[in-house]
């Protein structure tokens, strides 16, 4: 079952935000991002949060939607974030994209890319997306779609990342190690419109951009 979760982070309504929206079978609202979702007209299947951030005319008009709200105490060992994701776990997500996630605050922002850690150790298909990034998790293997130039980076997580192959990259690699810390993975690009990454063991961040 693929699944979006949106929160209240920086959101840009872009043809592949809205393809990725459309393509989903559930659509979870976390706190705030129900401002988006009003906006875009939007009926979330559940909306999860302590709603500290969230405009209670959005709240309440969701309520009268008869969505389903699920709220937490603002004193949680949990984000909003965290929740939406445990929530997509519990009905049985097997694909999950985040949006709304990065912004401001890079502490947030931080803790939503390493979600995704979370999810590639269970082997669910995450990412997060926002208008100039997409951002995937790898542990060992990923196949991303994309046209000649467009930008790709890989950068190790772990202390070392070993047996790193990358083809259909202006400057692939086979069977390399990065250790954390280089740059050696930064400001790769398509050199055709599929490219592969392989890790043999550690954890890489791999990103799609665009400037």
């Amino acid at each position: 079952m693929k699944c979006v979760i949106i929160a209240n982070g920086d959101f840009e309504y872009t043809n592949d935000i809205a393809r990725v929206i459309a393509d989903a079978q559930m659509i979870i609202c976390a706190d705030g991002g129900a401002g988006h979702l009003k906006a875009l007209n939007i009926l979330p299947h559940v909306m999860i949060g302590d709603f500290d951030s969230v405009n209670p005319n959005d709240k309440q008009f969701f309520k009268e939607q008869n969505v389903k709200i699920l709220p937490f105490p603002p004193r949680k060992n949990q984000t909003d974030s965290e929740l939406c994701v445990s929530y997509a776990l519990e009905k049985n997500a097997t694909d999950i994209t985040l949006l709304g996630v990065t912004g401001t605050r890079l502490d947030h922002t931080l803790a939503n890319i390493f979600l995704l850690k979370k999810l590639a150790r269970k082997n669910i298909l995450a990412r997060i997306i926002n208008k100039h990034n997409q951002i995937y998790m790898v542990t060992a293997f990923i196949e991303l779609k994309g046209q000649p130039g467009d930008l790709l980076s890989v950068i190790p997580i772990t202390e070392k990342a070993t047996g790193v192959t990358l083809t259909g990259l202006e400057y692939p690699l086979t069977n390399a190690n990065i250790e954390m810390g280089s740059s050696l993975g930064i400001s790769n690009c398509f050199k055709q419109t599929t490219a592969t990454v392989c890790i043999e063991k550690g954890i890489l961040i791999v990103t799609k951009s665009k400037d």
